[in-house]
């Protein structure tokens, strides 16, 4: 049912969108090849499946994208996560000439982390095609602002498996640079890997899902809840008001808390109609201070735009306890990681206008920070294609935490600190 009002949504919007291999995938995953809603369309698709499948994230992307580069005729450009997009856009600014070569010998070079048996068998499917590759090389020298439209004229729309949370800032980059003028639309809401909720408003900037009641059982907390917080169904939603989801996904299965909170924006045909606020537990708290990662990011953005030409790419907290004695004796702090364009150094008053930003959004962090029980937050750039590394580390598909709590990947990201 989900596929098919997500089809048909798309097809009213966009007649061509669903011609046969006019669609091309950038998604990965590596226990087996399938499209991230799961269904078998394979003339759909201008992409081998297995491309997707292969072991190495950096791998599957690249091949994914030279797939999709022969195509020049492309009608929807579809990726699992905005982050996946994101990177498959960053290997194209890195490795075009490399890509250009590929595609006017219809070859495939070796490459980290693709089977040998696996390059056989799709390299089988490529021919040399010199016209496009001359026409990738023209366009990427002349810069790469609105580079998906210029290589595929005939795309239509960028469809993104997730593009909330934490995925929110890969869309907005790709917005304002890569895909500039073509609407981004995310058909699906999924939580705890179960499909709850579609997208009938494709022309719409902001996501919102309607809510179908067969295809889970879920229940709603008040958020934030209180101590006596009784669950809500879906006929007891009011407009406006946040909750925390609570699902059961099948009769039989364990009922918990999916970790979401939504926003009721309205109903359609009497059933609600939400939209993803944020996640539970990604909160940064080294006194208690409870300092949510959507609103973080919104300090974080407000401090990027006083620091002239910069722009940010990606970013990660840390809670200093994560570090141990590497973080010295001071008081418990944040160390942000921060990946930035246009920006190779930042000053010490630039690198404090981020702690400004938190005292002056939040009351409690600038309360303990006046007492001395938070010390000064610390901030750090790190070299290009450091958050593709760590999510390429992460070894898995889904959305990579904003609030890192994982020691291995702290060490990771340290290593390309720059300064």
């Amino acid at each position: 049912q989900g596929s098919l009002l997500y089809l048909d949504t798309l097809h009213a919007t966009f007649p061509q969108a669903l011609a046969p291999r006019g669609t091309a995938l950038l998604s990965w995953a590596p226990t087996r090849p399938r499209a991230p809603a799961g269904w078998p369309l394979p003339r759909l698709y201008c992409t081998p499946a297995e491309a997707g499948a292969v072991p190495s994230r950096a791998a599957a992307l690249r091949l994914q994208l030279l797939f999709a580069l022969r195509q020049r005729a492309l009608r929807v450009l579809e990726a699992g996560l905005a982050s996946e997009l994101h990177d498959a856009l960053a290997i194209l600014r890195c490795q075009w000439p490399a890509l250009a070569q590929d595609l006017a010998l219809g070859r495939l070079n070796p490459q980290p982390g693709l089977p040998e048996d696996t390059r056989g068998r799709l390299q089988a499917l490529l021919a040399p095609d010199a016209a496009r590759a001359a026409e990738l090389q023209a366009e990427c020298a002349c810069g790469f602002e609105g580079i998906v439209q210029r290589l595929w004229p005939q795309l239509e729309v960028v469809v993104l498996g997730m593009a909330h949370g934490a995925e929110q800032l890969y869309c907005h980059a790709l917005r304002q640079a890569d895909c500039k003028g073509l609407p981004i639309y995310c058909p699906f809401y999924q939580a705890a890997g179960v499909l709850l909720g579609v997208n009938l408003w494709l022309e719409e900037p902001a996501a919102r899902f309607l809510l179908c009641p067969d295809w889970a059982f879920c229940e709603f907390l008040p958020s934030p809840a209180k101590e006596d917080s009784q669950t809500v169904l879906l006929g007891e939603l009011w407009e406006g008001r946040e909750y925390g989801l609570v699902l059961t996904a099948r009769p039989g299965e364990y009922r918990c808390q999916a970790g979401d909170v939504l926003r009721v924006t309205g109903f359609h045909k009497q059933c609600p109609v939400v939209e993803p606020v944020r996640r539970e537990g990604q909160a940064l708290s080294v006194r208690g201070e409870s300092i949510p990662e959507e609103r973080f990011c919104r300090s974080l953005c407000r401090a990027v735009g006083m620091w002239p030409g910069a722009r940010l790419l990606d970013y990660i907290c840390v809670e200093s306890a994560l570090l141990g004695a590497s973080s010295g004796a001071c008081a418990p702090h944040y160390e942000v990681f921060v990946e930035l364009q246009g920006l190779r150094d930042l000053s010490e008053g630039q690198r404090y206008k981020l702690d400004q930003c938190l005292q002056e959004d939040f009351p409690i962090y600038k309360s303990f920070r006046f007492k001395g029980s938070i010390g000064p937050l610390r901030l750090h750039l790190v070299g290009a294609g450091a958050f593709s590394r760590l999510r390429e580390a992460l070894g898995s598909p889904c959305p990579m935490p904003r609030v890192l709590r994982e020691e291995r990947l702290l060490h990771l990201i340290q290593s390309t600190v720059i300064s």
